[in-house]
Protein backbone atom coordinates (compact mmCIF):
# COMPACT_ATOMS: atom_id res chain seq x y z
CA UNK A 1 0.00 0.00 0.00
CA UNK A 2 1.33 3.79 -1.09
CA UNK A 3 2.02 5.73 2.17
CA UNK A 4 0.63 8.96 2.55
CA UNK A 5 3.29 10.82 2.31
CA UNK A 6 3.84 9.43 -1.57
CA UNK A 7 0.20 10.09 -1.98
CA UNK A 8 0.54 13.86 -1.25
CA UNK A 9 4.18 14.03 -2.98
CA UNK A 10 1.72 13.19 -6.03
CA UNK A 11 -1.00 14.95 -5.17
CA UNK A 12 0.74 18.47 -5.24
CA UNK A 13 2.48 17.96 -8.25
CA UNK A 14 -0.87 16.84 -10.20
CA UNK A 15 -2.16 19.98 -8.61
CA UNK A 16 0.47 22.12 -10.08
CA UNK A 17 -0.17 20.70 -13.53
CA UNK A 18 -4.30 20.59 -13.25
CA UNK A 19 -3.72 24.26 -12.47
CA UNK A 20 -1.79 24.78 -15.33
CA UNK A 21 -5.20 23.80 -17.92
CA UNK A 22 -7.77 22.39 -15.87
CA UNK A 23 -10.57 23.98 -13.79
CA UNK A 24 -9.83 26.71 -11.21
CA UNK A 25 -7.17 28.63 -13.95
CA UNK A 26 -10.34 29.71 -15.70
CA UNK A 27 -12.13 30.45 -12.12
CA UNK A 28 -13.62 33.40 -12.90
CA UNK A 29 -17.56 33.74 -13.29
CA UNK A 30 -18.79 30.03 -13.73
CA UNK A 31 -22.28 28.50 -13.25
CA UNK A 32 -21.17 24.57 -12.83
CA UNK A 33 -19.66 23.15 -9.33
CA UNK A 34 -18.70 19.76 -7.93
CA UNK A 35 -18.46 19.32 -4.85
CA UNK A 36 -16.80 16.03 -3.14
CA UNK A 37 -17.60 14.23 0.22
CA UNK A 38 -17.11 11.03 1.91
CA UNK A 39 -19.29 8.69 4.92
CA UNK A 40 -18.61 10.68 8.44
CA UNK A 41 -21.87 11.30 10.78
CA UNK A 42 -21.05 14.86 10.53
CA UNK A 43 -20.90 15.18 6.56
CA UNK A 44 -24.36 12.72 6.21
CA UNK A 45 -26.30 16.26 5.74
CA UNK A 46 -24.10 16.63 2.19
CA UNK A 47 -26.26 13.60 0.77
CA UNK A 48 -29.13 13.74 1.88
CA UNK A 49 -29.32 17.67 0.99
CA UNK A 50 -28.26 15.94 -2.73
CA UNK A 51 -30.68 12.97 -2.78
CA UNK A 52 -33.78 15.04 -1.51
CA UNK A 53 -33.76 18.68 -3.43
CA UNK A 54 -32.41 20.78 -0.96
CA UNK A 55 -28.65 21.28 -3.09
CA UNK A 56 -31.20 21.92 -5.91
CA UNK A 57 -32.79 24.51 -3.94
CA UNK A 58 -30.23 26.51 -3.11
CA UNK A 59 -28.09 26.40 -6.66
CA UNK A 60 -31.62 27.30 -8.44
CA UNK A 61 -32.13 30.49 -6.07
CA UNK A 62 -28.20 31.50 -7.33
CA UNK A 63 -28.47 30.64 -10.71
CA UNK A 64 -25.47 27.90 -10.55
CA UNK A 65 -26.00 24.39 -10.60
CA UNK A 66 -23.98 21.89 -7.79
CA UNK A 67 -23.14 18.31 -8.20
CA UNK A 68 -22.49 16.56 -4.77
CA UNK A 69 -20.31 13.56 -5.68
CA UNK A 70 -19.67 11.01 -2.44
CA UNK A 71 -16.54 8.93 -2.47
CA UNK A 72 -16.10 5.63 -0.25
CA UNK A 73 -12.30 6.84 0.59
CA UNK A 74 -11.64 9.97 1.85
CA UNK A 75 -8.06 10.43 1.11
CA UNK A 76 -9.54 10.08 -2.35
CA UNK A 77 -11.46 12.35 -1.77
CA UNK A 78 -9.37 15.07 -0.81
CA UNK A 79 -6.53 14.27 -3.39
CA UNK A 80 -8.95 15.07 -6.16
CA UNK A 81 -10.05 18.17 -4.87
CA UNK A 82 -6.51 19.35 -4.59
CA UNK A 83 -5.63 17.90 -8.17
CA UNK A 84 -8.96 20.49 -9.57
CA UNK A 85 -11.15 18.15 -10.12
CA UNK A 86 -13.42 19.23 -7.44
CA UNK A 87 -14.45 22.87 -5.86
CA UNK A 88 -14.90 21.84 -2.58
CA UNK A 89 -15.07 18.91 -0.34
CA UNK A 90 -15.48 17.84 3.11
CA UNK A 91 -12.70 17.36 5.10
CA UNK A 92 -10.94 17.90 9.47
CA UNK A 93 -8.78 20.87 9.85
CA UNK A 94 -5.64 18.59 9.92
CA UNK A 95 -6.20 17.30 6.53
CA UNK A 96 -7.08 20.73 4.87
CA UNK A 97 -3.73 21.84 5.72
CA UNK A 98 -1.38 18.67 5.00
CA UNK A 99 -3.36 17.88 1.96
CA UNK A 100 -4.54 20.66 -0.26
CA UNK A 101 -2.37 23.43 1.46
CA UNK A 102 0.61 21.72 1.51
CA UNK A 103 -0.33 20.62 -1.65
CA UNK A 104 -0.64 24.54 -3.07
CA UNK A 105 -4.11 24.98 -3.34
CA UNK A 106 -5.55 27.84 -1.20
CA UNK A 107 -8.50 26.76 0.75
CA UNK A 108 -10.99 28.33 2.56
CA UNK A 109 -13.53 27.03 5.21
CA UNK A 110 -16.59 28.13 3.98
CA UNK A 111 -18.56 26.20 6.96
CA UNK A 112 -17.21 24.87 10.24
CA UNK A 113 -19.49 21.74 10.64
CA UNK A 114 -18.98 20.52 14.21
CA UNK A 115 -16.15 19.02 16.01
CA UNK A 116 -15.75 15.82 17.12
CA UNK A 117 -16.65 15.22 20.95
CA UNK A 118 -16.34 10.98 20.66
CA UNK A 119 -16.36 9.92 17.31
CA UNK A 120 -12.35 9.13 16.55
CA UNK A 121 -10.96 6.05 19.10
CA UNK A 122 -8.23 4.65 20.11
CA UNK A 123 -9.41 0.93 20.15
CA UNK A 124 -7.47 -1.85 21.08
CA UNK A 125 -8.68 -5.66 20.91
CA UNK A 126 -8.83 -7.67 24.18
CA UNK A 127 -6.87 -4.79 26.12
CA UNK A 128 -9.14 -2.27 28.07
CA UNK A 129 -6.19 -0.03 28.99
CA UNK A 130 -4.42 2.45 26.58
CA UNK A 131 -1.39 1.66 28.31
CA UNK A 132 -1.56 -1.74 26.72
CA UNK A 133 -0.69 -0.51 23.39
CA UNK A 134 2.84 -0.10 24.03
CA UNK A 135 4.73 -2.54 21.49
CA UNK A 136 1.41 -3.03 19.26
CA UNK A 137 0.85 -2.32 15.77
CA UNK A 138 -1.37 0.30 15.22
CA UNK A 139 -3.15 0.42 11.92
CA UNK A 140 -5.14 4.10 10.89
CA UNK A 141 -4.78 6.54 8.47
CA UNK A 142 -1.29 7.24 8.12
CA UNK A 143 -0.69 11.32 8.96
CA UNK A 144 -4.77 11.72 9.15
CA UNK A 145 -6.81 12.81 12.13
CA UNK A 146 -6.53 9.04 13.47
CA UNK A 147 -2.65 9.61 13.92
CA UNK A 148 -3.06 12.76 15.36
CA UNK A 149 -5.56 11.58 18.19
CA UNK A 150 -2.61 8.21 18.66
CA UNK A 151 -0.17 10.99 19.36
CA UNK A 152 -2.51 12.84 21.85
CA UNK A 153 -3.34 9.70 23.62
CA UNK A 154 0.32 8.63 23.83
CA UNK A 155 1.30 12.39 25.02
CA UNK A 156 -0.94 12.03 27.83
CA UNK A 157 0.32 8.40 29.07
CA UNK A 158 3.70 9.86 28.97
CA UNK A 159 4.79 7.79 25.63
CA UNK A 160 5.50 8.47 21.90
CA UNK A 161 5.52 6.82 18.61
CA UNK A 162 8.37 4.76 19.60
CA UNK A 163 6.49 3.00 21.55
CA UNK A 164 4.05 1.36 19.00
CA UNK A 165 4.51 0.99 15.60
CA UNK A 166 2.21 2.61 12.85
CA UNK A 167 0.63 0.06 10.11
CA UNK A 168 -0.78 2.64 7.11
CA UNK A 169 -4.22 1.46 6.25
CA UNK A 170 -7.34 2.54 4.45
CA UNK A 171 -10.44 3.36 6.42
CA UNK A 172 -12.08 1.33 3.60
CA UNK A 173 -9.99 -1.70 4.59
CA UNK A 174 -9.84 -0.79 8.71
CA UNK A 175 -13.07 -2.85 9.36
CA UNK A 176 -12.26 -5.91 7.31
CA UNK A 177 -8.43 -5.63 9.09
CA UNK A 178 -9.75 -5.92 12.38
CA UNK A 179 -11.47 -8.83 11.66
CA UNK A 180 -8.24 -10.57 10.60
CA UNK A 181 -6.01 -12.22 13.25
CA UNK A 182 -2.99 -9.81 13.25
CA UNK A 183 -4.54 -6.86 13.71
CA UNK A 184 -4.72 -5.72 17.48
CA UNK A 185 -5.42 -1.76 17.74
CA UNK A 186 -6.63 0.55 15.54
CA UNK A 187 -7.16 4.16 15.32
CA UNK A 188 -10.40 5.11 13.53
CA UNK A 189 -13.59 7.26 13.18
CA UNK A 190 -17.43 6.39 12.94
CA UNK A 191 -18.86 4.45 11.87
CA UNK A 192 -15.80 2.44 11.26
CA UNK A 193 -15.58 2.74 15.29
CA UNK A 194 -19.46 1.42 15.98
CA UNK A 195 -18.97 -0.87 13.38
CA UNK A 196 -15.37 -2.38 14.88
CA UNK A 197 -17.03 -1.76 18.87
CA UNK A 198 -19.62 -4.10 18.01
CA UNK A 199 -17.35 -7.02 17.87
CA UNK A 200 -16.91 -8.11 21.91
CA UNK A 201 -12.98 -8.30 21.77
CA UNK A 202 -12.92 -4.78 20.69
CA UNK A 203 -12.29 -2.23 23.52
CA UNK A 204 -12.43 1.83 23.62
CA UNK A 205 -9.28 3.21 25.37
CA UNK A 206 -9.20 6.30 24.15
CA UNK A 207 -11.32 8.72 22.00
CA UNK A 208 -11.43 12.32 20.71
CA UNK A 209 -13.91 14.41 23.68
CA UNK A 210 -10.81 14.09 25.57
CA UNK A 211 -8.89 16.17 23.20
CA UNK A 212 -12.61 18.87 22.44
CA UNK A 213 -12.73 21.30 19.66
CA UNK A 214 -9.20 19.38 18.18
CA UNK A 215 -10.82 17.39 15.13
CA UNK A 216 -12.75 19.91 13.57
CA UNK A 217 -15.17 18.58 10.17
CA UNK A 218 -15.48 21.14 7.49
CA UNK A 219 -16.80 22.23 4.38
CA UNK A 220 -14.30 23.74 2.29
CA UNK A 221 -13.66 25.09 -1.25
CA UNK A 222 -10.58 26.75 -3.52
CA UNK A 223 -10.16 30.10 -2.47
CA UNK A 224 -10.21 31.98 -5.57
CA UNK A 225 -13.13 30.00 -7.23
CA UNK A 226 -14.86 31.41 -4.08
CA UNK A 227 -13.81 34.84 -4.58
CA UNK A 228 -15.08 34.89 -8.36
CA UNK A 229 -18.51 33.00 -7.12
CA UNK A 230 -18.90 34.14 -3.59
CA UNK A 231 -22.76 33.02 -4.65
CA UNK A 232 -21.61 29.09 -4.30
CA UNK A 233 -20.09 29.63 -1.00
CA UNK A 234 -23.68 31.24 0.04
CA UNK A 235 -25.41 28.07 -1.54
CA UNK A 236 -23.56 25.77 0.11
CA UNK A 237 -24.13 27.54 3.93
CA UNK A 238 -27.83 27.73 2.89
CA UNK A 239 -27.55 24.17 2.05
CA UNK A 240 -25.80 22.58 5.20
CA UNK A 241 -27.68 25.31 7.64
CA UNK A 242 -31.01 23.94 5.97
CA UNK A 243 -30.26 20.31 6.41
CA UNK A 244 -28.88 20.47 9.32
CA UNK A 245 -32.15 22.12 11.19
CA UNK A 246 -33.92 19.25 9.93
CA UNK A 247 -31.10 16.47 10.90
CA UNK A 248 -31.91 17.81 15.03
CA UNK A 249 -35.32 18.41 14.49
CA UNK A 250 -37.99 16.81 16.92
CA UNK A 251 -39.91 16.10 14.48
CA UNK A 252 -41.49 12.97 12.24
CA UNK A 253 -39.59 14.55 9.25
CA UNK A 254 -36.41 15.34 11.63
CA UNK A 255 -36.72 11.37 12.70
CA UNK A 256 -36.97 10.48 8.98
CA UNK A 257 -34.01 12.20 8.05
CA UNK A 258 -31.92 10.64 10.74
CA UNK A 259 -33.17 7.23 9.63
CA UNK A 260 -32.14 8.11 6.04
CA UNK A 261 -28.63 9.24 7.07
CA UNK A 262 -27.94 6.61 9.04
CA UNK A 263 -28.81 3.99 6.57
CA UNK A 264 -26.33 5.44 4.19
CA UNK A 265 -23.79 5.31 6.73
CA UNK A 266 -24.42 1.81 7.38
CA UNK A 267 -26.22 1.69 10.47
CA UNK A 268 -29.55 2.54 11.66
CA UNK A 269 -31.34 5.56 13.45
CA UNK A 270 -29.69 4.34 17.18
CA UNK A 271 -26.89 3.71 15.76
CA UNK A 272 -26.82 7.48 13.95
CA UNK A 273 -28.08 9.24 16.60
CA UNK A 274 -25.37 7.51 19.12
CA UNK A 275 -22.51 8.99 16.73
CA UNK A 276 -24.47 12.29 16.51
CA UNK A 277 -24.51 12.24 20.39
CA UNK A 278 -20.76 11.88 19.90
CA UNK A 279 -20.60 14.62 17.86
CA UNK A 280 -20.49 18.68 18.70
CA UNK A 281 -22.61 19.86 15.95
CA UNK A 282 -22.94 23.60 14.89
CA UNK A 283 -26.47 23.22 13.63
CA UNK A 284 -27.13 26.73 14.08
CA UNK A 285 -24.78 28.96 12.40
CA UNK A 286 -24.29 31.69 15.41
CA UNK A 287 -22.55 28.88 17.27
CA UNK A 288 -20.22 28.05 14.44
CA UNK A 289 -19.50 31.57 14.19
CA UNK A 290 -18.77 31.96 17.61
CA UNK A 291 -16.74 28.86 17.96
CA UNK A 292 -14.25 29.89 14.52
CA UNK A 293 -13.91 33.16 16.44
CA UNK A 294 -12.72 31.79 19.74
CA UNK A 295 -9.62 31.73 21.03
CA UNK A 296 -9.43 27.56 20.82
CA UNK A 297 -8.75 27.91 16.96
CA UNK A 298 -5.63 29.78 17.17
CA UNK A 299 -4.55 27.39 19.68
CA UNK A 300 -5.46 24.27 17.72
CA UNK A 301 -4.05 25.00 14.55
CA UNK A 302 -0.68 26.15 16.09
CA UNK A 303 -0.70 22.09 17.78
CA UNK A 304 -1.75 20.51 14.64
CA UNK A 305 0.66 22.24 12.22
CA UNK A 306 3.71 21.39 14.82
CA UNK A 307 2.55 18.08 14.20
CA UNK A 308 2.12 18.31 10.61
CA UNK A 309 5.41 19.86 10.54
CA UNK A 310 7.06 16.56 13.01
CA UNK A 311 5.87 14.43 10.29
CA UNK A 312 7.28 16.13 7.38
CA UNK A 313 4.15 17.12 5.70
CA UNK A 314 4.18 20.71 5.03
CA UNK A 315 6.24 20.44 2.05
CA UNK A 316 9.56 18.51 0.97
CA UNK A 317 12.34 21.24 3.19
CA UNK A 318 10.17 22.99 5.45
CA UNK A 319 11.96 24.85 7.57
CA UNK A 320 9.62 25.10 10.33
CA UNK A 321 5.64 25.04 11.13
CA UNK A 322 5.52 28.23 9.83
CA UNK A 323 5.95 27.64 6.50
CA UNK A 324 2.38 27.66 5.61
CA UNK A 325 0.14 30.68 6.45
CA UNK A 326 -3.22 29.65 8.26
CA UNK A 327 -5.46 32.92 8.10
CA UNK A 328 -8.01 33.30 10.70
CA UNK A 329 -11.42 35.01 10.95
CA UNK A 330 -9.77 38.40 12.09
CA UNK A 331 -7.19 38.52 9.68
CA UNK A 332 -3.97 37.65 11.86
CA UNK A 333 -2.05 34.43 10.53
CA UNK A 334 0.04 31.55 11.74
CA UNK A 335 3.06 31.20 10.08
CA UNK A 336 4.32 33.06 6.31
CA UNK A 337 2.22 35.75 5.36
CA UNK A 338 3.19 35.72 2.29
CA UNK A 339 2.37 31.61 2.02
CA UNK A 340 -1.25 31.72 2.92
CA UNK A 341 -3.06 28.47 1.83
CA UNK A 342 -6.03 27.73 4.75
CA UNK A 343 -7.85 30.15 5.44
CA UNK A 344 -11.04 30.31 8.07
CA UNK A 345 -13.97 32.90 7.79
CA UNK A 346 -16.77 33.85 9.06
CA UNK A 347 -18.24 35.43 6.37
CA UNK A 348 -20.62 32.77 4.83
CA UNK A 349 -21.60 31.27 8.42
CA UNK A 350 -22.47 35.35 9.38
CA UNK A 351 -24.81 35.47 6.78
CA UNK A 352 -26.61 32.65 7.34
CA UNK A 353 -27.10 33.98 10.76
CA UNK A 354 -28.04 37.18 9.75
CA UNK A 355 -30.30 35.70 7.25
CA UNK A 356 -29.16 37.38 4.13
CA UNK A 357 -28.32 34.47 2.52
Amino acid sequence: MQTFSKLLSITALTASLMLGLGTWADAAQRTDFKVAWSIYVGWMPWGYAADHGIVKKWADKYGIKIEVTQFNDYVESMNQYTAGAFDAVTLTNMDGLSIPAAGGVDTTAVIVGDFSNGNDAVILKDKASLADIKGQNVNLVEFSVSHYLLARALEGIKMTERDVKVVNTSDADMVAAYKTADVTAVVTWNPLVSTILEDPTAKKVFDSSQVPGEIIDLMVANTGVLKDNPNFGKALAGIWYETAALLTADSADGKAAREAMGSASGTDLKGFEAQLAATKLFAKPADAVAFTASGSLPKTMDLVRNFLFEKGLLGNGAPSADVIGIEMPDGKILGDSGNVKLRFTESYMKAAADASL
